[in-house]
């Protein structure tokens, strides 16, 4: 059975370029020309990957992103911004979108986002933990899969626990390729890694997609912890 995904956007140009670049990936493309048809689609259809415009006439896309996860929370919506929209990209990920990705769209960033999407998809389906603590050489890494969320408090705790118990010098934040977060996650982050500041623990993040490097940046986690590109690159950092 072909995966269904469904493009949102008002330039008729935009979905027939979606509609050739989806084409290669495999999927049953289904388009709309407006948020209030891009709904009537989604609710007939139920697509698992959804690509909506965010500056559209009738209804705006931060307005379906909030409809579609009213519908189903599961779904994962992949907002397009204009270049430099950090703030309306932001908001996107603070009701849960998936990724965003820029105008002109690039198939690089269009790649890592759909991947990202189907990986968060096949992680909800087979139940698999989202969290996990490994013990490294010099670190434990504590990996974060799927979307942290407020709802990621307890068990966010229970890892770092298990972190701390290890007694390695460090720990390790990694962000799997399907790893997303949104407002409250952000918060979450935010407190824990303070809480580990106060304690005098070292502790850094690895993993992170570009997008969610420019997040952080933002909203001033890179402030409190370095971020490296890969474990590898942690843990030969001194």
């Amino acid at each position: 059975m072909e995966r269904k995904i469904l493009v949102i956007d008002d330039e008729q140009p935009t979905l027939n370029m979606f509609r050739l670049l989806l084409a290669a990936y495999g999927y049953e493309i289904l388009t709309a020309a407006n948020g209030a048809e891009g709904l009537e689609a989604f609710e007939r259809e139920r697509p698992g990957v959804v690509l909506t415009d965010i500056k559209m006439p009738v209804m705006d896309g931060i307005e379906v992103l909030k409809r579609i996860k009213e519908i189903d929370p599961h779904a994962e919506v992949i907002v397009i911004t204009g270049h430099g929209d950090m703030d309306l990209a932001i908001r996107a990920l603070n009701l849960d979108a998936t990724d965003f990705i820029n105008k002109p769209v690039q198939r690089v960033a269009l790649s890592q986002a759909l991947k990202r999407a189907e990986e968060r998809i096949a992680i909800a389906k087979s139940k698999a933990e989202e969290i996990s603590v490994d013990d490294a050489d010099g670190a434990a890494i504590l990996t974060i899969r799927g979307s942290v969320t407020a709802r990621s408090e307890p068990f966010l705790a229970r890892a770092m626990e298990r972190a701390r118990e290890m007694g390695r010098p460090r720990i390790i934040l990694h962000f799997d390729e399907s790893a997303s977060t949104n407002g409250a996650g952000l918060a979450l982050l935010t407190q824990l890694l303070l809480e580990a500041r106060e304690r005098g623990e070292r502790v850094c993040i690895a993993g992170l997609s570009e997008n969610f490097r420019k997040v952080f940046e933002i909203v001033g986690i890179a402030k409190l912890v370095t971020i490296y590109e890969s474990d590898a690159a942690a843990l030969a950092a001194s």
